[in-house]
């Protein structure tokens, strides 16, 4: 067992890391439990969230990071490094931070890692983040967690395993909450893993062994450590629907602030402590975030002075999410897959269409023409402008807000597309037209609908992921917001 505080938390010229704003993702689809469990011959309580084809760990990394951003106040080019911690990165080996990073608009030279391996990635993200603030290495830090994993077909995990993100803006000064001591319990012992070669989660080998053995004796002392402190409510690992409340007796809190979260969006992987603590973040009083996997466990407090900026929408973030059906739910994870031919990309993720136009598709770059000021896109296909034929353009970031001009909605589309399949030309709020797929069927797309770009996955081609920005309608309370 080590206990400790954050690193030079004790000297008269400690920078204690401050919370500047916070935000919360959860997917588009949301499945019954009871209807996974249908088809195993069981049955099943509550509710998962799960991805979209077009969505994964990434996309709702940039969803919730985003959403921190914006509530800390805080300029993307502002962030001097980012930690993003995830079990399951998109790429196996390749650039997930990078990617993160550049749809993000961070700077080049932006500093931090990506931690995974495990559900403890998140807690390690987050201590990363405040190490970072704690020496003096990072202003500011931007700390982000996600997962979106994949359970073995019939597992009892199957009906508890959802996907979600969030983040945390983290700060030497401002914001209105601090991250304070930690306690950290380590043993070799194996849970829930996935082995070499393979793509699909294990679940528990003996559920009373893990519970007996393995996962109570480790989040009890971690809890009892933490539990010395006056905290006013709890996020508590609850990996079966049942220990969490064993955890949260121990701890002494009836009504843990992740048994909601639990309840909207099921087990989110590394993505689950700080997601179940950012949206309790919205009253004075000490906040204790539990989080473990890999053999690890690792409490941290948090002490919030006042309502932190982005913990209100955390509730309505993780709410919504439309109702799917099982096998929507196995033909998004590509456990239910069509036979026949699909058609593959023209060009391979590595070739230098996409080395060469990889600003332009994650950091949203236009030309804007220094004699008339039109914004010219792709500048890689119009290099001179396309208004007056000027031959100079100066790089510049898109508008992430716009109106449809018009649009199309394909209703046959090869694999792996599917149909129905909007497109649409934007006029977006800084002059540039854009021609974008929509999120959705098409219902809700209109000519003059206000529509917003999001990150989302394009496609899956030669075992990597292809990453790019979607129209999404804006709907009436976000604009009255």
């Amino acid at each position: 067992m080590t206990q400790f505080s954050v690193p030079g938390a004790g000297s008269p010229d400690a920078r204690r890391p401050r919370i500047r704003g916070v935000g919360a993702a959860a997917p588009a689809l949301r499945v019954a439990a009871s209807d996974i469990g249908a088809a195993w011959g069981r049955g099943g309580r509550g509710q998962v969230a799960a991805c979209a084809p077009d969505e994964d760990m990434l996309t709702l990394a940039w969803d919730a990071a985003t959403a921190a951003l914006t509530a800390a106040g805080v300029e993307a080019d502002a962030v001097d490094a980012i930690f993003w911690g995830t079990s399951r990165p998109p790429f196996a080996e390749g650039p997930s931070l990078p990617f993160l990073a550049a749809a993000l608009g961070l700077a080049t030279g932006v500093e931090g890692a990506l931690l995974s391996g495990s559900a403890h990635a998140g807690m390690e993200a987050l201590n990363a983040g405040a190490d970072a603030i704690a020496a003096g290495s990072a202003r500011v830090a931007l700390v982000v967690v996600s997962d979106a994993l994949r359970p073995g077909l019939g597992t009892g995990f199957e009906a508890r395993c959802g996907a979600g993100a969030a983040a945390v803006v983290l700060a030497g000064d401002g914001g209105s909450a601090s991250l304070g001591a930690r306690v950290s319990h380590s043993r070799p012992l194996v849970d829930r893993y996935r082995g070499d070669g393979e793509v699909d989660n294990r679940d528990l080998y003996d559920a009373r062994l893990f519970r007996e053995e393995i996962f109570l004796p480790s989040i009890e002392a971690v809890v009892r450590e933490l539990a010395t402190n006056d905290v006013r409510t709890w996020s508590l690992p609850d990996p079966d629907g049942r220990l969490g409340a064993v955890v949260a007796k121990t701890a002494g809190d009836t009504s843990p602030s992740s048994a909601a979260v639990y309840g909207a969006v099921g087990d989110t992987g590394a993505a689950t402590a700080l997601l179940g603590a950012v949206g309790a973040m919205t009253e004075a009083g000490v906040v204790a975030i539990v989080g473990t996997g890999g053999g690890r466990t690792t409490g941290v407090l948090v002490d919030v002075e006042a309502p932190v900026p982005g913990a209100a929408g955390v509730a309505g973030a993780l709410d919504g999410g439309r109702s799917a059906s099982y096998a929507d739910l196995l033909r998004s994870r590509g456990q239910l897959v069509p036979g026949g031919e699909t058609i593959p990309m023209g060009v391979p993720p590595e070739s230098a269409l996409f080395a060469r136009g990889a600003d332009e598709m994650l950091g949203l770059l236009g030309g804007r023409c220094v004699d008339c000021g039109t914004i010219s896109t792709p500048p890689s296909i119009h290099p001179t402008c396309i208004s007056c034929g000027g031959p100079k353009l100066e790089p510049v970031q898109l508008a992430r807000g716009g109106t449809v001009q018009t649009y199309v909605i394909n209703h046959t589309m090869p694999a792996p597309f599917v149909a129905p399949l909007p497109i649409a030309v934007l006029d977006m709020d800084d002059g540039a037209r854009l021609m974008l797929q929509v999120i959705g069927d098409g219902k809700d797309v209109e000519i003059g609908r206000a529509v917003k770009l999001v990150l989302r996955k394009y496609a899956h081609e030669r075992g990597v992921p292809v990453y790019g920005f979607k129209a999404q309608p804006v709907r009436a309370e976000e604009k009255d917001s």
